[in-house]
């Protein structure tokens, strides 16, 4: 039985020996026709040992660009700051009620900036209280060795020292995380292929040259 193309997509992980620590690769596409998967957040958790901290000047940045968040999806280490700069015409008023970070940007002009720090990993969905169609997420981890894919549905973990290490794998419209143990030695050389359910799309764009709101 066939099941719909908006349903899956497969992941396949590619793990390739380099200088000692193991390189990961991962490649993120639906499964019948092969298209890539963009902004699915793959990270390595060590489990023998504890992972380096964030550096003190780690700050991602999340813009506000033609009412709409960019990028969509964030992925940083806990301990990190995000930077919100407004690059609109208008106000916007940047919140999230998310349980592992709670805050609130009130109204700020275009061409300022606020930032705000995360110190405890988890979903992180933010919102513009004036926009409503403005939505994305941070995904906060305890750990230095992650990444996001790609247009071309591909995303390269720093090379992992050696251990073992709980591999996660999460997309705004996945149904449930992939979770699996791998690990990380000079002999190991390891294919893994998934798939997962998604959810609809549902998410709301604001047309171009749509009406606004002066704020």
């Amino acid at each position: 039985m066939h099941r719909p193309l908006s349903s899956l997509f497969a992941l396949a992980l590619l793990i390739a020996t380099a200088g000692g620590k193991d390189t990961v690769t991962v490649v993120v596409r639906t499964t019948l026709d092969e298209k890539p998967v963009a902004e699915a957040v793959v990270w390595a958790t060590p489990l023998d040992h504890a992972p380096p901290p964030a550096a003190q000047d780690a700050v991602a940045e999340i813009e506000q660009i033609n009412q709409e968040f960019q990028p969509y999806v964030t992925v940083v280490q806990t301990g990190s700051k995000v930077r919100f700069p407004n690059h609109d015409t208008v106000q916007h008023h940047v919140y999230s009620l998310s349980k592992p970070k709670r805050f609130e940007i009130p109204l700020y002009q275009s061409g300022t900036s606020e930032t705000v720090s995360f110190e405890t990993p988890g979903l992180i969905t933010i919102g513009c209280n004036i926009h409503d169609w403005m939505v994305a997420y941070i995904r906060v981890v305890a750990t230095p060795y992650f990444a996001k894919t790609d247009a071309q549905g591909t995303a390269s973990l720093p090379p992992l020292p050696e251990g073992k290490y709980r591999l996660e794998i999460w997309h705004p419209r996945a149904v449930e995380a992939i979770t699996r143990e791998i690990s990380s030695s000079p002999n190991d050389m390891t294919n893994l292929e998934f798939t997962v359910a998604l959810k609809p799309e549902k998410r709301i764009r604001r047309a171009p040259g749509g009406k606004s709101s002066d704020y």
